[in-house]
């Protein structure tokens, strides 16, 4: 098990490979003290593929800023150094063993390649325009999916949240990045579909 501290955080974080499951807990959480040894139970089940990280808020207030940690406790899973999914709060044993399976499955699976690039060229787009993407993977990924099932549909990549109606004038609005993401982002902190998110 690592401790990860404002100090450590980046460089561990990035210098491992496989998955690392993050705990933002601290030891006055009496709910974190009840996930923990669950945590610990499950990654020693599963020690093949997977690294237990432990971050004390009181030792690691900028990285759990960083990560818009709001509640805990909150698990993260980082894949090669970015967050791929989470949760937050006390969720049962059976439950916690699912999602893990279902995240450590897609690990092995592994993102098409279609799917990793149209990633990348929307990391690119935040980077340049002050927000960011969705610091929950699953959701990202899930986004990606819909944009590229539509452009399969529809010849665009068509944000999965609105309704396409066929009429290309009318849609041209709606091919990600819409016409309205920027507004919503500044307005409710996320564009409507929650791919974009403020910094």
């Amino acid at each position: 098990m690592l401790t990860l501290t404002d100090e450590n955080f980046e460089r561990e974080i990035s210098s491992l490979r496989g998955p690392v499951l993050v705990d933002f807990w601290a030891h006055w959480c009496s709910p974190c003290l009840v996930l923990g040894p669950i945590l610990e139970k499950l990654v020693n089940e599963y020690r093949e593929k997977l690294i237990l990280a432990k971050v004390s808020l009181d030792t690691a207030p900028l990285v759990a800023q960083k990560y818009g940690i709001e509640q805990i406790p909150t698990i993260i899973l980082f894949k090669e150094g970015k967050p791929i999914s989470g949760f937050v709060g006390v969720r049962p044993e059976p439950q916690i063993r699912e999602w893990l399976e279902e995240n450590l499955r897609k690990h092995e699976a592994g993102e098409s390649e279609e799917e990793r690039l149209l990633i990348k060229k929307y990391e690119e787009y935040v980077e340049t325009n002050g927000f960011k993407l969705n610091p929950n993977r699953e959701v990202v990924e899930r986004i990606i999916r819909g944009l590229l099932e539509n452009e399969k549909k529809y010849g665009q990549k068509y944000c999965p949240c609105r309704r396409v109606s066929g009429n290309l004038e009318e849609d041209k609005s709606k091919i990600c990045p819409c016409s309205w993401h920027r507004e919503e982002i500044e307005k409710n902190g996320r564009c409507l579909c929650g791919l974009f998110v403020k910094e």
